[in-house]
């Protein structure tokens, strides 16, 4: 930690020296810091400095205090672009290494196709990439063209340090061999069920269709602005496995959960989907 920090005393600044108050490589780190915390506004940044203003001042000077939400917006926006991926890289170097152990993170786990780059003689390249919630990538593997994501994910998951972190995938990498994998590296697991696992998928449709199962679980929702209309997210979730026949094949399973998505537009309900 102490040496990727030590990185950003390195960024150029531009500033007339008697006008600045703030330096500049606290400001970088305080946004660093607030996007790991999920503050993604100008305002929000400075709401968490100003919190945890104790916390940052182990790793930053602030000699004034924390900057306002417009002095942080103005001189990030001075940042090359450069001296950002590079810290990015640093970071990233770090978390897989044992210093990165320390630091818990949701890692999604997803392929995309690479748009532009197939013709009739090639086609597109299938990356599966790994990213964490701030949306920074921390591995990516090539798919091969004649194997699927089901046999890169693995291959992915070997050349990171995913130690205590949390995994989620859609429904192709819900796959028991993968599950191994994880939990072999000591790393915790959300995954996608539908109906590529058959009976498994069936029979945990049943239990939450059932009301009186459902008014057992844990529940929570969500209500927001999305798609032009207001969404409602429900979230039930269990760990009442134990009639599952399934469970052993999965290992470290826990618990099971259920979402449901439904929208209201111009008073018009549209049908739910249910993961």
């Amino acid at each position: 930690m102490i040496e990727v920090f030590a990185y950003l005393s390195t960024v150029i600044d531009l500033r007339q020296e008697k006008k600045v108050l703030h330096k500049m490589s606290d400001i970088i780190a305080l946004v660093f810091f607030a996007m790991l915390a999920n503050a993604n506004e100008w305002g929000e940044i400075e709401i968490f400095g100003k919190e945890h203003e104790a916390f940052l001042r182990r790793y930053l000077e602030l000699p004034y205090g924390i900057p306002s939400h417009d002095t942080i917006q103005r001189v990030f926006a001075c940042v090359s672009s450069e001296f950002l991926q590079k810290f990015q890289m640093l970071w990233n170097e770090m978390l897989n290494s044992n210093e990165g152990e320390k630091i818990k993170k949701i890692l999604a786990i997803d392929g995309k196709t690479q748009r532009g780059n197939g013709n009739k003689n090639q086609k597109a390249n299938h990356i599966v990439s790994a990213v964490d919630e701030n949306g920074f990538c921390l591995g990516e593997k090539l798919v091969d063209e004649k194997s699927n994501e089901i046999t890169a994910i693995p291959q992915l998951l070997e050349d990171l340090n995913i130690k205590e972190h949390i995994i989620t995938m859609d429904a192709m990498g819900t796959q028991t061999e993968i599950v191994k994998k994880i939990r072999k590296k000591r790393a915790d697991y959300v995954l996608a069920l539908k109906g590529n696992q058959g009976s498994l998928y069936e029979d945990v449709k049943l239990y939450f269709d059932d009301p009186d199962m459902l008014s057992n679980c844990a529940y929570t929702h969500t209500i927001e602005k999305a798609r032009g209309g207001i969404e409602k997210r429900e979230y039930w979730q269990s760990d009442n496995i134990s009639w599952l026949s399934q469970r052993k094949n999965w290992v470290g399973l826990s618990s099971i959960a259920m979402t449901r998505n439904t929208i209201f537009k111009n008073d018009v309900v549209y049908h739910p989907t249910n993961n």
